[in-house]
């Protein structure tokens, strides 16, 4: 568990403080008011929206792996704690209140804690950019939506978008002009400004230009509202009210509470993360929130979250580390110390304009156009997350969000993209044939691409594709499954069903090209048989040999000649021990064992013994076909440490030492074969025979002993009838 603090500000560089300090200041004057607000909202005087701007921004720069994301009090958990407040009929500003609000960021900090121990950072892996787009969208216009009223002349909108639209209404009915005209000449005046000088603190600029005309102008005889006067002083510790607080309500409250800004700080975060081309460890961030949330108790503030306007804020002016959190932080105490004046001549409307300017760069819209050309089903899963978050608040925006992003998963899965293969003359591999004009099927064969993991949902239309192919030449299906990288039980039986159906239609079915894991599922699944009676072979290549379908391929009408002749190099194309190692995995030997066994247990007379030695022993392999040169090599030394099982007309001496001489004569054919034909695979075998012999003498050296001892009585007899 890495518990280093400042992890942001390691090999600080001092190019980077202008910026840092500009941006701390600038986010420190644009929390005034929003953070003033969101505390009316959540039912504390809104003084102590400054006291949450103190230590829970400085613990949570401590220890966040963000370089650039800010945090203080924001809308989310104190609409959530006022409605909350409310419903237990707790009258704003009221001692009970300002009780119980402490106590719930507590309990927040509480269960933030208990999922930063339970690593449920991870549930950001699940959850698409759709989503995540669509719901720091509906954040941002929600918030802009509370603002809009005050632009207007009134107070700050709560709730969802019904009761925001209701806001909105009222507050135009006692519209005032002069706060609407300054809100939006300092909106204006601060978006042109983006565009021409992006790197200006306009922001800045606009905040002094709102206090002179107060100053000079007396704005607010017109109407226009000034930010609450604030006594001067520091916030004071407090002793949480675990007594006089309903402590199931403060930690439901604490528990709801907590999983939106777990929600919501790790979406933005990553978004921002995204966007700038940074990593955050996402468990590490929910520590953060929750040391956070327990500092804003202590001072007796609402619970904390992570803020996309003052984020976006601090992205604008260039911050570059939790510098910028450390400075706005302590500009903090210096205006609660010293320019608590100052407050009382900030405009309403100015300090607004100033939050929607942050905001409208967070809402993404080009996103959602851009979904709208590529993906209408990400498009819709973008506007559910976005309206879920307007109409219904931010949790059930995400829970949507995400339950439309696995039922889009689902949908996509069961529809995947999958093909028919063939053959193109003169080229290497095989291609879809709906897609390539000169692609040929191979006759009599089927070859199915197959790209997706095989389940429930989708078995069906792999089965159905496949069966609604077959005619009635068909002799061979393969399927090519090499995006498949998992199967449950329900596609593990329908397997199993088809290849039952399929041999007793005499069509060879195989399963290939996907990975070994694969493998181990089927064996895991109770189908491993399917396995060992060949229906899955590494490569297609492997399938179509074992079936007896060699290059050059007949294909409807067309043959395919390679270089003007066949190739038949087993040795190279195909090792099929490799091809057990692919398939059994840590079974691999003792497989290879068991092939041997069945080979010597299949062969009663000699003349079987002198077949193999003319032809190999590819005839008495069940199911396993194709075998390369090599890997042939391997078998007859194998079957060499296995005379003692011979059966029993054929296991004394003098049969043991004329079928140790046949294998013998098998093994130096296949040598002179692979020199003649291949003389660079030579050194091939010769290395596969010393290790091989190292792994006999491990894995058998009873057998190994007693196979040197016959040799050695086989040389004997043939040195003594030379001499002879």
């Amino acid at each position: 568990m890495n518990m280093k603090i400042f992890q942001t500000m390691k090999n600080y560089k001092l190019n980077y403080l202008p910026k840092d300090i500009l941006a701390g200041i600038i986010i420190a004057a644009v929390s005034i008011p929003i953070s003033m607000g969101y505390a009316e909202v959540s039912g504390l005087p809104p003084v102590y929206g400054l006291y949450g701007s103190v230590l829970p921004i400085l613990f949570f720069a401590m220890f966040t792996t963000s370089p650039q994301f800010i945090f203080g009090v924001d809308a989310a958990p104190a609409a959530i704690i006022g409605a909350a407040a409310a419903g237990l009929g707790l009258q704003a500003q009221s001692p009970e209140a300002m009780a119980f609000i402490p106590m719930t960021a507590f309990f927040a900090g509480v269960w933030l804690m208990i999922f930063f121990l339970l690593k449920a950072g991870k549930m950001v892996d699940y959850i698409s950019t759709p989503v995540m787009g669509g719901f720091i969208s509906g954040i941002a216009v929600t918030i802009i939506l509370m603002q809009i009223p005050k632009i207007l002349g009134g107070s700050s909108g709560t709730g969802e978008l019904p009761e925001l639209i209701v806001s909105i209404i009222e507050a135009a009915s006692h519209i005032n002009p002069v706060s609407v005209v300054l809100g939006i000449c300092s909106l204006a005046v601060i978006v042109v400004a983006r565009k021409l000088a992006p790197k200006f603190p306009m922001v800045i600029v606009v905040m002094a230009a709102g206090v002179l005309l107060t100053i000079f102008c007396h704005i607010d005889q017109y109407g226009v509202k000034l930010l609450s006067a604030v006594e001067p002083g520091l916030p004071h510790f407090q002793c949480l009210q675990f007594r006089s607080v309903d402590l199931s309500q403060a930690a439901g409250r604490g528990l709801m509470v907590a999983v939106v800004i777990m929600a919501e700080t790790l979406l933005s975060e990553n978004n921002f993360a995204f966007r700038n081309g940074y990593k955050i460890r996402d468990n590490q961030e929910i520590l953060a929130c929750a040391v956070g949330n327990i500092a804003s108790a202590v001072v007796g503030c609402c619970p904390v979250n992570g803020s996309i306007s003052r984020t976006s804020m601090n992205d604008q002016y260039g911050g570059r580390t939790q510098m910028v959190s450390i400075v706005a932080g302590f500009t903090m105490v210096l205006l609660l110390l010293f320019g608590t004046g100052f407050i009382g001549y900030l405009p309403v409307p100015v300090l607004t304009a100033i939050v929607i300017s942050a905001l409208m760069k967070v809402v993404e819209f080009d996103l959602a156009e851009r979904l709208f050309r590529v993906s209408r089903n990400e498009f819709y899963i973008f506007m559910a997350a976005f309206f879920g978050v307007l109409l219904l608040g931010t949790i059930y925006g995400v829970i949507i969000g995400i339950i439309l992003s696995f039922i889009a998963v689902v949908l996509k899965a069961t529809n995947p993209p999958r093909a028919f293969l063939g053959v193109i003359p003169g080229r290497e591999g095989f291609y879809d044939c709906s897609k390539n004009r000169y692609a040929h099927e191979i006759e009599h064969v089927i070859i199915y691409r197959f790209s997706e993991s095989l389940f429930f949902a989708n078995v069906k239309t792999f089965q159905e594709d496949i069966e609604n192919s077959i005619k009635e030449d068909t002799k061979v299906v393969i399927v090519d499954a090499g995006a498949m990288t998992s199967i449950d039980i329900t596609a593990a039986d329908r397997l199993e069903m088809m290849c039952d159906r399929f041999e007793k239609q005499g069509i060879h079915f195989y399963m290939t090209e996907h990975m070994a894991s694969v493998n181990e599922q089927m064996r895991q699944l109770g189908i491993g048989h399917l396995i060992e009676k060949g229906n899955v072979r590494r490569t297609i290549t492997a399938a179509l040999h074992d079936s007896g379908y060699m290059e050059p391929y007949v294909l409807n009408g067309y043959t395919v000649h390679k270089n003007g002749h066949m190739l038949n190099i087993p040795a190279e194309t195909e090792n099929t021990l490799e091809e057990f190692t692919w398939a059994f995995g840590d079974e691999t030997v003792d497989q290879i064992e068991k092939r041997v066994h069945q080979v010597l247990e299949s062969i009663h007379s000699m003349p079987e013994w002198e077949e193999i030695a003319e032809q190999g022993i590819e005839s008495s392999l069940k199911y396993w076909h194709g075998i390369g040169a090599i890997d042939e090599d391997e078998f007859l030394r194998r079957m060499e440490i296995h005379m003692d099982e011979l059966p029993e007309k054929l296991a004394d001496q003098d049969h043991r030492r004329i079928i140790l001489g046949l294998l013998e004569k098998r093994r130096h054919h296949i040598r002179e074969q692979i020199g003649r034909e291949h003389p660079e695979v030579l050194e091939r075998l010769q290395r596969r025979r010393e290790k091989l012999e190292q792994r006999l003498e491990k894995q058998n050296p009873e057998g190994a002993r007693r196979l040197r001892q016959w040799e050695r009585e086989l040389r004997w007899k043939k040195e003594e009838n030379e001499t002879i």
